[in-house]
């Protein structure tokens, strides 16, 4: 699309047909339709969409959420600056935004004692947010505030598991040095009864149960519409392989993180089950900081390479799985029948992607390498349980990262988005760094549909929602914001807000396990849908970032 003309032909044409089909008088309005069960892909039962919406221009709409600021909740359980939140939320609700999601914070819920959970925030935060008329995503956040690329606050998981961890330390992700990370308990205690009678995995189902209890008004009537499970540090599914809170500086390859006694143990266990009892964990594979050439395990013919380290990756990545599908098969069980929608996060690990280890994604829980994709087992695991994959960095482009770091955002997203569409799932998407900028909503537009609009009805590929990060005072800045509201109508594939879009059938029980051999099967490469080369549903380009800074310069010689 060239920068003299802010909108390119197809986008024309595509406006002109929406005009047509509004004044045919189908757009919604507040009269009853019939709902039939639809997917955005096929066998993913989430969305009930009628059959206007299924056959119409508002098929290419999708749904746009803003995360709300982080501490908008404190540690000490108290809501603060009501007032100034709710005016905000108004403006997101005008701007046509579909909702927010929230951080439920396991720290702040569970932190006086087991079981001594304190939902009474939560309910007037939420209350606030139906009555600006917006929908919600909250966040099972077990995971620490702080520590992580854009927290701004810190929020530690519950005392009490701490406690546990001062005379258990092999509770926390341990690496090779020995440093404890408190981020978020370890996998290797999923099914350990060592919290107060307790296992970790059980901990996790009472506090979604007890959520289950205190918000069932807000699931009932639809306010909360998706469940996102912390599986893993920031939320994600994956190992804390590269904490900045122990050094850690991008663009490091990261450590493994399966150094404490109870995957120690596990690994021992394996490695004797097939055969090779001397085998150990890694002792070649660098520190946080290292690039890969500087380790023997993912240098060239490596360690990562050999019979020993291919067996580990395997071990390791399959141990991440395991975690996640327990998880998500509570959560199953306790929303089950309710209307909503459940993800699970997967993080964009975009640097040192093009050198032939993949080193930071290894460490962090996904082997994925040129010949083994990392990615559709977790999405094929997260099938069973009619889940929807969300994931990380949908606004950077290649050229805007690191050469030397070997960085490649797009071909990740293009990687991970294909394999969820493969694996016959929804996938939903976040960018990973606050940008007000129109390269990146363009870039946000391009992967939500990669092949641009369909006046027809539903584009061969759409993601099912976007999460924005994150709603601030710098977001609502005249020159931000109105830039913003651009992108939500783009989302929106140029129509108003409908609030049906996000209506959702009942969430079913999850199908039967997996076999892990059955998993594996989907780490055979796959080649990536084709994407277009921009989005045809630009925010702008140039030209109009030369009018933002015209009207921007108008605007501060007036106020």
């Amino acid at each position: 699309m060239g920068d003299h003309d802010l909108f390119g032909p197809s986008q024309k044409k595509f406006q002109q047909k929406n005009r047509q089909w509004r004044k045919g008088n189908l757009k919604f309005t507040s009269q009853k339709r019939s709902k039939t069960l639809q997917a955005v892909t096929t066998d993913a039962p989430t969305e009930r969409i009628s059959s206007n919406i299924r056959n119409g221009p508002l098929a290419n709409y999708v749904p746009l959420f803003v995360m709300l600021q982080l501490g908008v909740i404190t540690r000490e359980n108290e809501f603060l600056e009501e007032d100034k939140l709710e005016k905000q939320l108004k403006e997101l609700r005008k701007a046509g935004v579909d909702g927010v999601m929230v951080d439920v914070w396991w720290g702040i819920i569970e932190g006086k004692g087991p079981k001594q959970y304190d939902w009474s925030s939560y309910r007037k935060l939420f209350q606030l947010v139906q009555k600006c008329g917006l929908r919600i995503q909250a966040i099972m956040s077990f995971h620490q505030c702080g520590g992580n690329i854009g927290d701004a606050v810190y929020i530690p998981i519950p005392e009490w598991v701490l406690s546990v961890g001062e005379k258990n330390p092999d509770i926390f992700y341990t690496n090779r040095s020995g440093n404890r990370n408190q981020e978020y308990v370890s996998l290797g205690v999923d099914n350990l009864p060592l919290f107060r009678g307790r296992t970790a995995i059980e901990m996790y189902s009472d506090y979604m149960k007890s959520f289950r209890e205190n918000m069932s008004d807000f699931l009932e009537d639809e306010t909360i519409i998706d469940i996102e499970v912390g599986l893993g540090p920031a939320g994600e599914l994956r190992y804390p392989s590269y904490p900045e809170t122990q050094g850690w500086k991008f663009p490091g390859i990261g450590e493994f993180q399966c150094y404490d006694k109870y995957l120690k143990q596990d690994f021992k266990t394996a490695a004797a089950k097939a055969g090779h009892p001397e085998w150990e964990l890694p002792d070649d594979a660098g520190t946080y900081n290292d690039t890969p050439e500087k380790t023997g395990f993912f240098a060239t013919n490596g360690t990562y390479l050999t019979e020993k380290g291919k067996f580990f990756l395997k071990w390791y990545s399959n141990k991440l799985i395991e975690h996640g599908d327990q998880i998500l098969d509570e959560a199953n069980k306790i929303f089950q029948g309710y209307r909503v929608r459940l993800a699970a996060k997967v993080s964009g690990i975009h640097w040192w992607y093009t050198d032939d280890s993949h080193a930071c994604e290894l460490t962090s829980g996904y082997y994925n390498l040129k010949d083994r994709d990392g990615y559709r087992p977790i999405a094929r695991m997260i099938s069973r349980h009619y889940g929807t994959l969300n994931f990380t960095c949908m606004e950077m482009r290649n050229s805007e990262q690191s050469a030397e770091a070997k960085c490649a955002p797009e071909q990740l997203v293009q990687q991970v988005l294909s394999a969820g569409w493969t694996e016959n799932i929804d996938v939903a998407g976040e960018n990973a760094l606050p940008r007000y900028d129109r390269k990146a909503y363009n870039q946000i537009l391009l992967n939500v549909r990669p092949n641009g609009v369909n006046e027809n009805g539903q584009p061969k590929h759409k993601m099912a929602g976007v999460t924005y990060l994150r709603l601030t005072d710098e977001l609502l800045e005249r020159k931000n914001f109105r830039i913003f509201k651009s992108f939500v109508k783009k989302m929106h594939a140029d129509q108003d807000y409908c609030r049906d879009i996000t209506d959702l059938a009942p969430l079913q029980r999850s199908k039967a396990r997996i076999p892990i051999d059955e998993l594996l099967e989907a780490t055979k490469p796959i080649k990536p849908f084709p994407w277009d080369e921009e989005t045809d549903m630009s925010v702008g380009g140039a030209l109009a970032e030369y009018l933002d800074s015209l009207l921007n310069k108008f605007f501060s010689i007036l106020y």
